[in-house]
């Protein structure tokens, strides 16, 4: 390939490390109406075109938030959890140095459904601890928890008081060794309700993690935690080594 065909390439890297450097600096902080295509085609004496494309790949890539008819801004970063670990939710948001609190919706016994002892390995009908709470972040909803949990397991799950200065997830970690996790992520659109408890549209696509944990080969809890994907993103960053390689 001779330069000729390489000068364009380099040139909308050029453009995007420009404004990746921008933000990483806090020049440019999130909400920021960063500069016109214009502006930065003469700052940067490149053509349109190259500096559209690298507006555009950096929007795709969730760096900028483009409004038709009004101009490119800084996107909001997004929260993301650790999909390998159990995370602590108040913790994530207040390294951040935000504000944690928690709304406890539902805390009671049921009776099992169908599903709900197949997911505990019960049978339907069992007697079940079932906790619904909302987490949010400055006053926002990011997390809908939607557990069920073992009584035979946990008996003083349903005493507990679950609020700002005490999670769901901490108290059953530290009261009970799991020895077992399985982590889903599925994508999908809240219930009515769902929708409602995250102050969120019908419309709005959802991230859905569902866990299970195990202790000594028996089930303690099943969980769903239903994430606005506007608000919220789901990920992970591991060590590789010789037997952890994946394509």
């Amino acid at each position: 390939m001779n330069s000729n065909a390489e000068a364009p390439q380099a040139l909308y890297r050029k453009a995007k490390r420009y404004v990746v450097d921008k933000l990483r600096s806090g020049e440019w902080k999130p909400g920021d109406l960063i500069p016109s295509e214009n502006q930065l085609v003469q700052a940067l004496g490149m053509s349109r075109m190259t500096v559209n494309r690298a507006l555009r790949e950096l929007t795709d890539e969730g760096l900028l938030q483009r409004l038709s008819g009004v101009g490119t801004f800084v996107a909001e970063r997004k929260p993301q959890s650790n999909l390998l670990m159990i995370a602590h939710i108040a913790d994530e948001i207040r390294a951040r140095g935000h504000r944690y609190s928690c709304r406890v919706v539902l805390h009671a016994r049921e009776s099992a459904s169908m599903a709900i002892a197949a997911a505990l390995s019960l049978p339907t009908g069992s007697s079940v601890f079932h906790l619904i709470c909302v987490h949010s972040e400055e006053g926002v909803p990011v997390q809908l928890e939607d557990r069920y949990v073992n009584p035979e397991l946990m008996p003083e799950f349903l005493q507990q008081r679950f609020d700002e200065t005490l999670q769901p997830s901490q108290y059953l970690l530290n009261s009970l060794a799991a020895d077992e996790m399985e982590h889903i992520v599925d994508a999908t659109l809240p219930s009515p309700a769902e929708a409602d408890l995250l102050e969120i549209g019908p419309g709005e696509p959802c991230l859905v993690l569902m866990r299970r944990t195990w202790s000594r080969g028996k089930t303690v809890t099943y969980a769903r935690f239903v994430h606005p994907s506007s608000r919220y993103r789901l990920g992970s960053r591991v060590p590789m080594n010789s037997g952890n390689r994946a394509g």
